[in-house]
């Protein structure tokens, strides 16, 4: 009993400090929330459009506005790498949840709207969320990223936030994958049997948009075409931290 009591002792405080402290440093090859400035643009030049392998780029040199939909990027920087001008970066930010669909749309540098969710579903939920997670077609990256925040180093219980196994005992759902035509039907049946009032959250660009799958007869293209989505997490797959900066959005712990 020593022996444990001391190596716990060692091993020190394992859990991240955030939001109280600093979040925890991220790799340097880490890719997040894009910037982009269409006064760098090239007429005519089109390069970041061709590479990129999802449409997320689209651009209007003559009023140099260059946009980029986060919904769909899975942020492979391949448009980066084509653009000889620099008129897309990719930033070390995380935030890039939003709660409106459009929002994702980004151009320069504007900040993340944010996530709004209505006052009188975050009273219900603002102290216990239970959510019951559903792959609906996913590659498992980021139904392994969501689960990462179950352990130590993360310990999302702290919060008030966890995940069942059945979505009768659940407050609401986070959905990853594309939502294949196998899965619809059951993605219908988990939502409608999830009590009022209930939150959906879609976690990657798959469930966001399609991902590499859009538009593809095997897929719906995403959560909201099944059911309503209140929290958007953009990612292929999203970092941890940026599934929990959404997640405590949503129930008020940070702004």
């Amino acid at each position: 009993m020593l022996k444990i009591l001391r190596a716990r002792w060692q091993q020190g405080y394992r859990t991240i400090r955030y939001p109280r402290g600093k979040p925890p440093e991220l790799p340097e090859r880490y890719v997040g929330r894009p910037e982009t400035d269409g006064a760098k643009c090239i007429a005519d030049c089109d390069a970041c459009i061709e590479a990129c392998p999802t449409q997320a780029v689209c651009s209007n040199s003559a009023q140099h506005e260059l946009h980029l939909d986060l919904g769909r990027c899975i942020f492979c920087r391949d448009c980066q790498g084509a653009c000889k001008s620099g008129a897309i970066t990719f930033t070390h930010d995380f935030r890039m949840a939003e709660s409106m669909r459009e929002n994702l749309v980004i151009s320069g540098k504007a900040a993340p709207q944010g996530v709004e969710i209505d006052r009188a579903l975050r009273s219900v939920l603002g102290r216990s969320l239970k959510l019951r997670q559903v792959s609906a077609g996913g590659c498992n990256a980021c139904e392994a990223d969501t689960n990462v925040l179950n352990t130590v180093g993360w310990d999302l219980g702290r919060f008030g936030v966890q995940f069942v196994a059945s979505p009768r005992h659940a407050d609401g759902l986070l959905i990853t994958g594309p939502v294949t035509e196998n899965m619809r039907l059951a993605l219908e049946k988990t939502y409608q049997a999830v009590p009022s009032p209930k939150i959906v959250i879609a976690v990657g660009a798959c469930a966001i948009s399609g991902g590499l799958y859009a538009d593809q007869a095997e897929v719906r293209n995403g959560a909201a075409s099944t059911v309503p989505v209140d929290v958007f997490v953009p990612g292929c797959p999203p970092h941890p931290l940026t599934i929990l900066d959404a997640l405590l959005k949503a129930v008020g712990k940070i702004s």
